[in-house]
Formats: C-alpha cells, structure tokens, sequence
C-alpha cells in the first residue's frame, strides 16, 4: 500500500510566539523533523499551510478591527500571505517536502483538502494520481485542521492514521474530543 504522510499547518503563527500558538506547537515541529529523518519512510510528504489574503475578513475567518475573535470561529489575524506568520516553523526540514499545499485564501478553510497545491491541483488529484491508500496525518491544530483533513481523508476512502504525539491543539478538551470524532470515524489513532 502506498503511503502519504500529511503535515498539517506546522507554521510560526501556530507555534509558541505566534498569532495562534498553540501550547506544544514546537515540539511538533521538532518531531517532524525527527519523523522525517527517522526509518518510516513515504511515498510522498505534503505539506499543508494557511495562507490567507492581507484584506479583509477571508469570507469572515478573521474577526473583523475591533471585534475580538471567539477562537472557534472567528480568530485573530494569522498565516497572511507572504508574513513570517505564514512560513513553516524553522525546525521543519522543508527539503523533505514534496508537495505544497495552501488553503483559507480569501475563505474559511480548516482542511488540507480545501486548498490546491502550488501548481493548482487539489490534494486529493495528486494523492490518487500517487496511488496513496494510507495517510498518516501531523501537525496543528488536533481541533480543528488536523480534525477536519482527518474526517476528509476518511470521506475519500483513505486509510488513515493521526500519530498522536505529533499534534497539539488550540484546547486540550477540544482536542481529545477531536481524536475521539477521528476514532470514531475509522481513523486509527498511534
């Protein structure tokens, strides 16, 4: 069976210091660089990232000037094009990525699958055109992108794994309900 791992928005603005860090943002992005390194291997690494437009509200994703976010949905300004925000997290070796995709541009967008890679496919052309059968899924947020490329995967027949030691979420109780959501849905949680 072919193999994909998807690494999900592992970005500054979602690591310790960002816009939207979240708590344990960087160890994830310290163990994808091991991942990556280490035996497994795949088929193909994608990358995914936010990459929202420096205008406006992106169809209402950020709250708008001075209205505070409610962090479920509405959230502050984050990954805008082009911004240091936006970049993956220095710790990631980007080399090892093969496919980028980006996602939430001008949109509310928490899903891998919602955006087009860099070339303007969608990730579920490149992974079918790859013969992947298995995704193995990492990153942040557990809550809501990791949850929502999870559910997706599933949706398109994919076999999927989340690697729980290598997410973390905006909230630890949103975040295990996320896992139990995945769990329930067929994703095998290692």
């Amino acid at each position: 069976m072919a193999r994909a791992l998807l690494i999900v928005d592992v970005q500054n603005d979602f690591t310790e210091g960002g816009a939207l860090g979240v708590a344990g943002g960087d160890a994830v992005a310290e163990g994808v660089r091991g991942l990556l390194r280490g035996p497994d291997r795949y088929e193909l690494v994608v990358g995914s990232r936010d990459w929202h437009d420096a205008e406006g509200t992106n169809g209402g994703h950020f709250a708008p000037a001075g209205v505070d976010p409610n962090f479920v949905t509405t959230w502050p300004v984050h990954c805008v094009q082009g911004t240091e925000g936006a970049e993956y997290h220095p710790l990631l070796d980007v080399s090892r990525i093969d496919v980028h995709v980006r996602k939430g541009m001008g949109e509310p967008a928490y899903s891998a699958f919602e955006g087009e890679t860099t070339d303007g496919r969608r990730l579920s052309e490149v992974l079918a055109e790859r013969g992947i059968e298995t995704l193995d899924i990492v990153g942040l947020a557990t809550d809501y992108c990791v949850l929502r490329s999870g559910l997706d995967a599933v949706g398109l027949g994919l076999r999927v794994r989340v690697r729980s030691e290598l997410v973390a979420g905006v909230r630890p109780e949103s975040s295990a309900a996320a896992l139990r959501e995945l769990a329930a849905a067929g994703v095998e949680i290692v």
